[in-house]
């Protein structure tokens, strides 16, 4: 099975061009499988030969009755579930088994969570909460005005280099999940945030690194000179949450659910919020209408006489 599971995740790199974080998942997913069929040997770390034909929905239904009992959450277990689908849907195509055992298995009922947003005061006050007089200011301002002004994901913000921003044409060019690119145009506030910080800052951040290490096409950079991570974004914004009253439990995610929040109630049209989010599919981008639904019913009850 591990050379079908090697197989597998060439398929997904090379094929249909799955993101590092794709295929971390799919291994760890079906790697916690294969270690349920056929558990390593503590001592030789051998595993016992089985046939992969064999697998049917009743040992997957079994596996996955293991991890309810576990508690792990249903969202785990759907995600799982979708990943022997896809590996067996492979294996199908590839002649190795007759039919799809994955796909007779019903995937959890997940609770559907509306996504976490600000309202237009609370997020002004919360991008204002950097001191813009330091250079660690500067830069996360910049970093703030561009995740909410456009709406993209902090793995993409953090992929950014020099030649993807148009301070001409105040746009910049992203590049989302599956490696498709797209363009978004940037609000005036993020506009001169990111101006004073590429003109102020980053060339003094990019001077703290060896030059070994240094990054000269990463447009957000951390103090020491390399480029930022998705890890150092979250800290910034957990670090700003606590400075800023009133603001709780949002993650660096809740400002892109903002922007399409905010973009939706001043009457933007769906589907190109669709297309400024980078989402495959408009059932993906719904979700917002729900967001704004509630906040129609409660104006509704504020307001209407009857109500």
């Amino acid at each position: 099975m591990e050379e079908l599971l090697e197989q597998f995740f060439e398929h997904l790199r090379y094929e249909r061009n799955a993101s590092e974080h794709t295929l971390r998942n799919y291994r760890i997913d079906l790697g916690q499988f294969y270690d349920h069929l056929a558990p390593a040997d503590p001592q030789t770390g051998q595993r016992r030969e089985f046939d992969i034909q064999q697998i049917d929905h009743i040992t997957i239904r079994e596996w996955l009755s293991q991890l309810h009992a576990a508690n792990k959450q249903k969202s785990s277990i759907a995600r799982k579930l979708a990943a022997l689908r896809t590996f067996f849907q492979f294996l199908l195509r590839e002649g190795v088994v007759k039919v799809n055992p994955a796909k007779m298995v019903s995937t959890p009922r997940l609770e559907k969570k509306l996504p976490s947003h600000l309202s237009v005061e609370e997020m002004v006050r919360f991008i204002e909460t950097p001191d813009t007089k330091t250079d660690l200011g500067k830069r996360d301002r910049a970093i703030l005005e561009m995740l909410y002004g456009t709406g993209m994901r902090v793995s993409e913000l953090t992929k950014l280099n020099l030649r993807d921003v148009d301070l001409k044409e105040r746009t910049v060019r992203v590049l989302g999940k599956r490696r498709k690119q797209r363009v978004i145009p940037m609000t005036e506030p993020a506009l001169d945030a990111l101006v004073d910080y590429l003109l102020n800052v980053r060339q003094t951040f990019l001077g703290n690194a060896p030059a070994t290490e240094r990054d000269g096409q990463a447009v957000f950079l951390n103090y020491q000179g390399t480029r930022i991570t998705t890890r150092s974004v979250g800290r910034m914004v957990d670090k700003y949450i606590v400075q800023c009253a009133g603001i709780h439990n949002i993650s660096p995610h809740s400002l892109r659910h903002s922007f399409a929040t905010h973009l939706l109630d001043n009457g933007a049209d769906l589907r190109h919020i669709q297309e400024l989010l980078g989402h495959a599919r408009l059932s993906t981008t719904q979700i917002y209408t729900h967001v704004s639904m509630e906040k129609l019913i409660e104006v509704y009850d504020k307001y209407h006489p009857k109500a």
